[in-house]
């Protein structure tokens, strides 16, 4: 809906059915996949199928969350932005969201191609950048892209969603043109890292993307048997010698994470001394 309120009308769109989730557009946080309140809309047809609540509902069809309303603590934070957002507001954050995703694809079009976007190269409120040919060119994967972020102080957008090997980027309509370049210069900066690999300069296994992030406790080590300075691994862009977020730990293996599951909670056998 960051693309469509104010300027589109999804009833007109033909769909039987229609599920508003209010996170993000609607200022309501996104962490943890949610929360997944909101109005669902039905056509007239599929009224009769529409599940109530134990204390009625349409057909009785019987409950499908513990409260009434659902999670309706969250409804007066989306009712109130948009009462203090108005009619016109609301379109505009729109309108900005949309200007802001088009301006960071067409930015960094030299740099990463945008998948889907349309036949004149206009994307929606979001762009996916397409990092799966480095694979090929020099090993480099979208993983390493946004650890490598981290050092320039970014957390990364969306990884491998929806497609493999992919960042998607969702500028929003909350970001300052001065916070969009200063994301903009990074990505091209991390470019000319990937180049350097890509070039030889710098090994496939052993480069600043490999190895991000850095943390205060690699750089200050005695030992450094890396063929790039510290101080690009710290200090990549001039600017972050001003501001700079220090990442609390480096990378770890999520492969070898994933494939050798280990269990933190007590051993079986002191339930049974109990």
């Amino acid at each position: 809906m960051n693309a469509l309120v104010g300027t589109a009308a999804p009833g007109e769109f033909g769909g039987d059915v229609s599920h508003l989730n209010l996170h993000k557009t609607f200022c309501i946080p996104h962490g943890g996949g949610g929360p997944g309140v909101g109005p669902v809309c039905v056509v007239a047809d599929l009224v009769p199928f529409l599940p109530g609540h134990a204390t009625g509902g349409v057909a009785g069809t019987g409950a499908v969350s513990a409260a009434p309303l659902g999670n309706a603590a969250v409804l007066p934070i989306s009712w109130m932005y948009c009462r203090m957002m108005g009619a016109a507001g609301l379109q505009h954050a729109t309108e900005a969201a949309i200007l802001a995703a088009n301006y960071i694809s067409a930015r960094l079009r030299d740099f990463y191609p945008t998948l889907y976007a349309s036949a004149n190269g206009h994307v929606a409120h979001e762009c996916i950048l397409d990092l799966r040919p480095l694979k090929e060119t020099c090993g480099v994967m979208a993983e390493d892209v946004a650890k490598r972020l981290m050092d320039y102080g970014f957390h990364a957008p969306t990884l491998s969603f929806p497609v493999v090997n992919t960042l998607m980027v969702e500028p929003t309509e909350s970001e300052t043109l001065a916070e969009l370049d200063r994301f903009i210069n990074a990505m091209i900066a991390i470019r000319g890292e990937i180049a350097k690999v890509e070039s030889g300069v710098w090994p496939q296994d052993n480069n600043p993307l490999k190895h991000a992030p850095h943390t205060s406790a690699s750089l200050l080590g005695a030992d450094w048997d890396r063929p790039y300075s510290r101080e690009l691994a710290a200090f990549p862009v001039a600017t972050l010698k001003d501001v700079k977020y220090w990442p609390t730990i480096g990378r770890v293996d999520n492969v070898y994470g994933d494939r050798n599951l280990s269990c933190s909670c007590i051993p079986v056998s002191d339930y049974a001394n109990d």
